[in-house]
């Protein structure tokens, strides 16, 4: 009961919190692609690459957010992200043009960096002990999927009564609304002077010189690619690629008779099934090494994606790829930002785990961006789907020869 009890604290509830508003919105763009596509006549790639930059502007982000947070203080790297998110997302509402809303798109990324996982992780990690730490960042992993649970449903019901630019209004107000949650996250401050026995410049330096740093850098890309592409085109692809829904069957008796309104529920899916996925690897990253489960989690993704495109698209196997995806989603989080903490400290996770999501962001990029650029070349998705089957394959392997051991400082001579 006493572990219990300090595994539940205000930060781990107050981040998650502050995640799972961030999730629900960031998730719920894909919603957006055909309304925005059909009101001003743009190609799929003009708003794909929209969302390319928001997702690699997050990355650039946030490393510079980390550093922000572990010099300055968690609070204010929180609060200037909410403000540029908020921003952002008003701002673009306005856009007519794709150039407008492909650079208001830039500081949604930045926003996201500074409300995301790279400074939430972070304060999560330090503030939980030894052994509830990988629990707690799966927790609070957790908590981003259950935003999604509800994110791209909420947009596509909120569509329904408005339009898309009335929407991205009410996020903008609703992301503001995470500020709330501040006073769980304590002082803000990220370490004690105590600890302070090494200097950033000097962690990085010799994170950097280190192959498993690259390696794991290296690895995190095909999780964004896979995420990015997903969660911006999935809606979309099965709108235009799913055969048609039973009028008698359970998705119509639960409301769902759109294969619109499908792809809207299946973004919500993946985050619910996520939930129990980033708990489940946050659970035995503190009992197996962590290396072989993340190894495991890109296989078992390569080989469901693969059965995926191979069968026919129904409803059916919709519900049920979003539930297996779901599953080993974002799972991959607490593993590797575990990783990260245990190789080269806590002092300066939330810099060094910033700079392994700038790789998994510019997958993301890649992901989003040319799932628009080949859907307008081909008229469909399956050559950007294999790309992303042929990149998890090379996650699973570029794992398997990570060093799984504290980083020591050098002796010197």
């Amino acid at each position: 009961m006493q572990s219990h009890a300090r595994l539940f604290t205000p930060i781990l509830i107050g981040g998650s919190l502050i995640l799972l508003i961030n999730f629900a919105l960031r998730a719920s763009f894909g919603v957006f692609q055909i309304p925005i596509a059909q009101e001003f006549g743009w190609p799929r790639a003009e708003f794909s690459l929209a969302i390319a930059i928001q997702n690699l502007a997050w990355g650039i982000g946030q490393p510079i957010f980390g550093a922000l947070a572990e010099r300055w203080g968690d609070r204010w790297a929180i609060i200037l992200g909410a403000i540029l998110y908020s921003a952002g997302l008003v701002l673009t509402a306005f856009a007519t043009s794709p150039a407008t809303m492909q650079l208001l798109e830039v500081m949604v990324g930045f926003g996201i960096a500074g409300t995301g996982f790279g400074v939430i992780l972070a304060v999560v990690g330090r503030a939980a002990s030894d052994e509830n730490r990988s629990l707690a960042l799966g927790i609070a992993t957790a908590a981003g999927s259950a935003g999604q649970v509800f994110g791209a449903p909420l947009a596509e019901i909120l569509l329904g009564f408005y339009s898309w630019q009335a929407v991205f209004i009410i996020f903008g107000v609703i992301v503001l609304a995470c500020l709330a949650f501040l006073p769980m996250l304590g002082s803000g401050k990220p370490v004690r002077p105590s600890v302070l026995e090494e200097s950033m410049g000097s962690v990085l330096s010799r994170a950097f010189r280190d192959p498993s740093f690259m390696m794991i850098f290296m690895g995190f890309f095909s999780c964004g690619y896979q995420l990015g592409f997903i969660t911006a085109h999935f809606p979309a692809m099965i709108t235009e690629m799913c055969g048609p829904i039973n009028p008698v069957g359970t998705l119509a008796a639960l409301g769902i008779t759109t294969t619109s309104a499908l792809g809207a529920v299946a973004i919500s899916l993946i985050g619910l099934a996520n939930i129990a996925g980033s708990i489940l690897a946050g659970w035995l990253g503190k009992r197996y090494t962590k290396k072989y489960l993340l190894a495991g989690i890109y296989t078992l993704r390569t080989v469901a994606s693969a059965a995926f495109i191979l069968m026919p698209i129904t409803p059916a196997s919709v519900v049920v790829f979003s539930l297996v995806m779901g599953g080993l989603w974002l799972a991959t989080v607490p593993l590797t930002s575990g990783l990260v903490a245990y190789i080269y400290g806590l002092r300066y996770m939330g810099t060094l785990y910033g700079f392994v999501f700038l790789s998994h962001q510019i997958g993301s990029f890649l992901g989003v961006w040319l799932g628009g650029r080949l859907y307008d070349a081909h008229g469909d998705y399956m050559l950007v789907w294999w790309v992303g089957v042929g990149v998890g394959a090379f996650s699973a392997l570029i794992h398997l020869p990570v060093r799984e051991a504290p980083s020591r400082l050098p002796v010197a001579a």
